[in-house]
């Protein structure tokens, strides 16, 4: 079972599961229908694949840390299922152009910007190295570095199921002033906990000089003057958003719950915890959020 969980952890498999629930939540709030299973097993495909690749490259071992470790043990396998992975994603895609062949000729300016923006955005966090060897990217900006991330996984499973699920029903987009509340609050959260990320990795940015917000103020103003402040305006966003939809009160209470863990969380990490603990219990939180929406519009539809 502990190597299961190491599988699934650190191979980033929870990372699909994740990115897959978080969409099912914004799917259901937003009232669109779901889109098809395709679109489903490539955000899943790709979020994985790019979290792998992304640690594939990352160089040299830290004895002290369990995942650099498996990631060493494991080469072969993480290098036949990135393979496997790749062809699968390109085999996909395909099928969905073939089954949905307008959606090359229909698709509308600002989703086309939408859908280039966020990839790119992703793919410059972690950038590319120069000829002198200087590695130039979005992660190295400590301070904007949570926001970025939030960026690209509110943009995912926010904004991307409306821009795909208007190119396979062929009708135009429509972005609303209510999804992009929605899509504020989801950036929000997941900022949150990249912020509880970055306590994780307080001495090895220090070493690096890399001015993250626990580095650059320390772990107890980033709990208490940054964390709960930004965790309680996502809170906000959602609560306009629950005034706006006119969501009853208990769906509304079901949906603060994941905000008020992320609090609890917080105050927790003024004690180091291991590898594992941030991995299941901070990308928990996406997990729990996504379950506690979804069970809260099950309840609106009772």
């Amino acid at each position: 079972m502990n190597r299961f969980i190491r599988f699934i952890l650190f191979g980033n498999y929870f990372y699909g599961i994740c990115v897959i629930a978080l969409t099912i939540e914004a799917t259901l709030q937003q009232r669109i229908p779901f889109n098809s299973f395709i679109y489903y097993c490539l955000i899943f495909l790709g979020t994985v694949f790019y979290y792998t690749y992304a640690y594939i490259g990352e160089q040299g071992i830290v004895q002290d840390n369990p995942r650099s470790k498996w990631y060493d043990h494991n080469k072969k396998l993480i290098g036949r299922t990135q393979q496997i992975m790749t062809l699968a994603i390109a085999g996909l895609c395909i099928g969905w152009l073939i089954i949905y062949p307008q959606s090359i000729t229909g698709i509308d300016f600002r989703a086309l910007c939408i859908l280039i923006f966020i990839p790119l955005i992703a793919l410059l966090y972690y950038g590319s190295e120069s000829a002198s060897g200087k590695i130039h990217n979005l992660r190295n900006q400590g301070w904007i570095k949570p926001f970025v991330i939030g960026l690209v996984w509110a943009g995912m499973v926010t904004l991307y199921p409306v821009i795909f699920q208007s190119l396979e029903q062929n009708i135009p987009y429509r972005p609303k002033y209510l999804g992009f509340l929605l899509f504020f609050k989801n950036l929000m959260f997941i900022t949150m906990l990249c912020i509880l990320f970055d306590i994780k990795d307080y001495a090895a940015d220090h070493n690096q000089q890399l001015k993250t917000f626990v580095v650059r103020y320390g772990l107890r103003k980033t709990i208490y003057f940054i964390l709960i402040p930004l965790t309680v305006l996502g809170l906000g966003s959602f609560l306009l958003f629950a005034y706006w939809m006119h969501f009853p009160l208990l769906m509304v209470f079901i949906n603060t719950l994941p905000f008020i863990l992320l609090i609890i969380v917080a105050r927790s990490m003024q004690r180091r915890k291991s590898i594992l603990y941030y991995l299941a219990i901070i990308d928990g939180l996406m997990l729990v959020k996504a379950v506690c929406g979804i069970i809260g519009f099950s309840l609106l539809k009772q």
